[in-house]
């Protein structure tokens, strides 16, 4: 008899979210054209985007405004975003639309089953994971993304000199991230003496980010590379 397997624990919680009908219609008209399905396992990203370019993955993009504007800043890049909660995806699709943005996939599903079944090895320049949600409370750090076994799993999809970029505004979440980091064979952290670095200019300063700054709130960057 088959030993039932054990659930996985998630990293997020689906909250449905209150859909204008904007991001209602950019679901309905856009998505079809710009979105990937996990259903439809391994896609041929040549063929997707029409070309063969460095490919960026962005894993929780949120409303997306910092993924537009990436986009937006670097035509010859192509973006595949992920985000669970479709008002989020929504907003992005008709972001999309009002600055014509041609180099951006986006799918709507768990990171984890993306990166197994949609993410070929050995085929991303970079991944970047902005602002996780922290689950702050002790007994819900197990929830939190960024652990072991995620990282190992998206070390795979780098190519070798590819990049991880992470950063969030809780300093325990971003000592703990380092923590995991410096554990995966194959990654090397840049900061001159390991650590945290200061912002990237390429890393889009965000809304929340802004606010954040003006509560006096710190953030933290890590930004490590795959080793060739």
């Amino acid at each position: 008899m088959t030993e039932p397997q054990p659930r996985r624990i998630r990293s997020f919680v689906r909250r449905q979210g209150r859909l204008t009908n904007g991001q209602q219609r950019a679901l309905d008209e856009l998505l079809p054209r710009f979105g990937l399905d996990l259903a439809q396992g391994m896609p041929d990203f040549d063929a997707v985007f029409g070309r063969q370019q460095p490919r960026i993955l962005e894993i929780g993009f949120g409303n997306g405004d910092s993924l537009a504007q990436q986009a937006r800043d670097n035509p010859a890049t192509d973006f595949i975003g992920i985000e669970v909660h479709r008002p989020g995806v929504g907003h992005l699709l008709a972001e999309m639309e009002r600055l014509a943005l041609v180099n951006v996939r986006v799918i709507c599903a768990d990171a984890v089953e993306v990166l197994q079944h949609c993410i070929p090895d050995l085929a991303l320049e970079g991944v970047q994971i902005f602002f996780p949600d922290p689950w702050p409370k002790q007994r819900h750090h197990k929830r939190r993304l960024v652990q072991t076994g995620f990282i190992q799993l998206i070390a795979r999809k780098l190519k070798p000199g590819g990049t991880l970029h992470l950063a969030t505004d809780w300093q325990h979440y971003a000592e703990q991230m380092l923590a995991v980091l410096d554990t995966v064979k194959g990654l090397h952290n840049t900061a001159k003496g390991g650590g945290f670095v200061p912002r990237p200019v390429f890393r889009p300063l965000t809304k929340f980010e802004q606010r954040g700054q003006r509560l006096g709130h710190g953030v933290w960057d890590l930004l490590y590379r795959k080793q060739t």
